[in-house]
């Protein structure tokens, strides 16, 4: 379901205006990918963790087509990532934390009609789905308030509805309860637990809890490679042994 060999990509980086004003005018490559190889099967949950500038953020990026590799391949529900366009974004849902491609004046439910036009459902078709979403993430009562009057866990529950949109067979989550308490961070799990059955899941997270509690197993990405394929209640160990703080 994916597939990803000998992954690299590499950002070209221009100087600063501080360089600049030192007459430094070299820009600079920054490697976030080297080598990378993973395969997922369907139906598999795998959760991402590691230190800031592992690579996390990227993978998810190329996995969703919104990034292309600088070098080779990655196949996502049968489609080649970097040309997927339309039928990769038909099988994959992508949620990320503090979503900002949101309207804030338009209501939650507005914003995902919206989106659901960009699936190509006819508006009628597309309220309705959107109406059984925002039930199912527990927003039915606030589907008509303008965003920015929701809460940032309400905010994340309308991240997943969308990404559920076009009932994908991926589903890649960027840190899904960043950023709320713990007790908005349980039930969005429960959600995310419920919504996550039957598909294949890639989590990035730097939470030990979210990771156990929706992966099967945790990918340790240090470096732009994955140093180690875990079980989860062996992830804390191995962080704590390579000097990465945990949640």
């Amino acid at each position: 379901m994916i597939e990803i060999v000998d992954l690299s990509k590499e950002y070209v980086v221009p100087p600063s205006l501080r360089q600049l004003l030192r007459g430094q005018l070299q820009s600079h490559v920054v490697c976030a990918l080297a080598g990378l190889n993973l395969t997922l099967e369907r139906g598999q949950h795998l959760a991402v963790m590691g230190p800031n500038g592992a690579g996390k953020s990227t993978l998810l990026r190329i996995l969703a087509g919104l990034t292309t590799p600088t070098s080779g391949s990655v196949r996502v529900a049968g489609c080649d990532s970097a040309r997927g366009g339309a039928r990769l974004r038909r099988r994959v849902g992508l949620v990320l934390a503090d979503e900002r491609s949101f309207s804030l004046r338009l209501s939650a439910r507005e914003n995902l009609a919206f989106f659901a036009a960009l699936h190509g459902l006819p508006r009628s078709a597309a309220l309705m789905k959107v109406d059984r979403l925002l039930e199912r993430v527990g927003l039915g009562a606030h589907a008509r308030r303008p965003f920015h009057q929701l809460s940032t866990g309400m905010r994340q529950r309308v991240a997943l509805a969308r990404g559920l949109l076009g009932e994908p067979e991926v589903l890649l989550l960027d840190e899904p309860t960043r950023g709320i308490d713990l007790a908005a961070a349980a039930e969005l799990r429960a959600l995310l637990h419920e919504a996550i059955a039957q598909r294949t899941v890639l989590l990035v997270t730097h939470d030990v809890t979210e990771a156990a509690a929706l992966a099967q197993q945790v990918a340790l990405l240090r470096g732009g490679r994955i140093d180690a394929l875990v079980p989860p209640s062996e992830v804390a160990a191995q962080l704590a042994a390579a000097g990465v703080a945990v949640a």
